[in-house]
């Protein structure tokens, strides 16, 4: 199973129009954790989008075992495929179990309820981002970072092999942020896609095995590839105008005088 992106472009309305990313070729495999990092604005949200079937690419097609994606019914897609974005809007109180529930609903059916299998995979989703102790809880009295483990339950309770991933440690402190990071190794180890778009450059160096990184150039450039081919003190202190410092323990990041 893996995801393709065929030659995907997309481009910002102007004046002037200007390309985020264009002539992007990537093969996503399962076993894989990969990272887009790049300035704010540099399209990473937009590529996740493209990606997960939810945005139209201006350039190129997105397929999904060699189809293109926007061909595969929405139900068979989101067993297969799962995306988290920046904010999710909830327009109803749940209780944390409930809306992590609604991350069954592709395998579920108007004549039938969860089952003890549905049951099963959302404990398991919940012990794995350590909220089983939320589950009785409505999401309103949750902390940010606390609401964020919630939704990457629901995303998890899919059973989805591929997840797209959009900052998803923005709101979590340092050591759910490691924890999340460990999981996305266990996940690719267990045989999952992973996709992350993070700020967090150090992490993303350690953590991952491919990366892209948008913003190279007006003209939609990028660089791709293995992530200790991309995610060099060169490339990164290019594309964030900044002094990157290389030691023994990773890279270190000062503002250019």
């Amino acid at each position: 199973m893996s995801l393709h992106a065929h030659r995907l472009g997309a481009r910002v309305p102007g004046p002037p129009a200007r390309w985020l990313f264009r002539e992007l070729d990537l093969t996503i495999a399962r076993g894989q954790v990969w990272v887009l990092v790049g300035p704010n604005g540099s399209g990473k949200s937009t590529l996740l989008r493209c990606l997960a079937g939810l945005r139209a690419p201006d350039d190129g097609e997105t397929r999904l075992h060699a189809r293109p994606l926007h061909e595969l019914p929405a139900r068979d897609r989101a067993k297969q495929l799962a995306y988290l974005p920046q904010l999710t809007s909830l327009y109803h109180d749940l209780r944390v179990r409930q809306l992590v529930m609604l991350g069954r609903a592709p395998h579920l059916s108007r004549w039938r309820g969860p089952d003890r299998h549905d049951q099963h995979r959302v404990d398991e989703a919940l012990a794995r981002v350590q909220a089983t102790e939320l589950a009785t809880r409505r999401i309103s009295t949750l902390s940010g970072g606390e609401r964020q483990r919630v939704m990457l339950a629901r995303l998890l309770a899919t059973g989805a092999q591929i997840l797209l991933l959009d900052e998803p440690t923005t709101a979590l402190d340092v050591g759910h942020a490691l924890r999340l990071l460990a999981l996305c190794r266990e996940l690719a180890a267990e045989g999952a896609a992973i996709v992350l778009a993070l700020h967090e450059l150090e992490l993303a160096r350690r953590h991952a095995d491919h990366a892209v990184c948008l913003g190279v150039g007006a003209d939609g450039a990028h660089h791709h590839g293995p992530a200790r081919d991309v995610l060099t003190a060169h490339i990164l202190g290019s594309v964030f105008d900044v002094d990157v410092r290389e030691h023994p323990g990773g890279l270190s990041f000062h503002p250019r005088r």
